[in-house]
């Protein structure tokens, strides 16, 4: 990034005034989303022609923390997507509203990975009809703690913008084998609400599972050290069916067997060599 300062690619063509924004780059650890943005403009750009509509691409809302990979802004330890509804006369990532639709390309808070999915807040106001729309296999519903109201996908709904966050299976890569699909969701949306005119194909289409986060079945680490993973997001998993090891290097010895205490599949898998107690490795769908 050439300054700090957050910047946005617009792209319009035709009459309609439907306006789609797509954003990325809250957090700096969001590097698959620079890629997909990446890939967006330049389809686009190159069928312009096939657009009716306008569309607004900011790939990086916290530039200082993709230049350095951090999470949040770097010295000031803000994080970009805790501070709406924000500031008419503040920066422009307060600014973000006034759209039809809202896209954001997002990552969980603990780095790992996960199954592709479409994440709603319960306002009242989401659109699981329209998240449908995208076509990933699954769909979640969080109901919203008092500190989730200063998210952008909150705050979108609150605004009349049908907000949907896009979360497609790791944090710190642009290499995901499912960013090429990611790309090809978001351009299927984009087709099915009538803003482009090209058909998506060689994409796999899901009848998306709706799902309350509620749901979940966590599994925590009850003791610190070198996690060494045995299954990995979308691996399906038996109750009683070994998951992990925490294991020792100065003694040799395993400090802990991480068990799968339900059946199911595996949503999300930790997936740093180091983990604290305490430390959520998987969550069980």
């Amino acid at each position: 990034m050439s300054d700090c300062s957050s910047k946005k690619n617009r792209l319009q063509h035709g009459d309609s005034p439907k306006r789609v924004c797509i954003v990325t780059g809250t957090h700096g650890d969001e590097l698959e989303g620079q890629y997909v943005c990446f890939r967006l403009n330049q389809i686009i750009r190159a069928q312009l022609e096939r657009l009716n509509g306008t569309v607004e691409i900011y790939p990086a809302l916290n530039p200082l923390g993709i230049d350095s990979i951090t999470r949040g802004i770097p010295t000031f330890d803000l994080d970009m997507n805790r501070i709406f509804p924000g500031d008419p006369q503040g920066a422009m990532p307060e600014q973000i509203k006034g759209y039809t639709y809202g896209i954001q390309l997002a990552s969980f808070y603990i780095s790992g990975d996960f199954v592709p999915h479409v994440r709603l807040m319960r306002t009242g106001y989401e659109d699981t009809e329209g998240a449908k729309l995208f076509g990933m296999p699954y769909i979640t519903l969080r109901q919203p703690l008092p500190f989730d109201t200063t998210l952008l996908n909150y705050n979108w709904q609150i605004w009349e913008t049908k907000a949907y966050s896009l979360y497609g299976g790791m944090n710190d890569g642009v290499e995901s084998p499912v960013t090429a699909e990611m790309i090809g969701t978001i351009l299927r949306f984009a087709q099915r609400i009538g803003l482009t005119r090209k058909p998506v194909v060689g994409i796999p289409d899901f009848n998306p599972q709706v799902i309350d986060e509620s749901s979940f079945c966590s599994v925590r680490t009850p003791q610190a050290g070198i996690f060494y993973r045995l299954k990995g997001a979308g691996a399906k998993v038996q109750e009683g069916e070994p998951l992990a090891r925490i294991i020792d290097p100065y003694e040799g010895s395993v400090r802990a067997e991480i068990i799968s205490p339900t059946d199911g599949i595996i949503f999300f898998a930790h997936n740093k060599p180091l983990a604290l107690a305490n430390t959520l490795l998987f969550n069980i769908l």
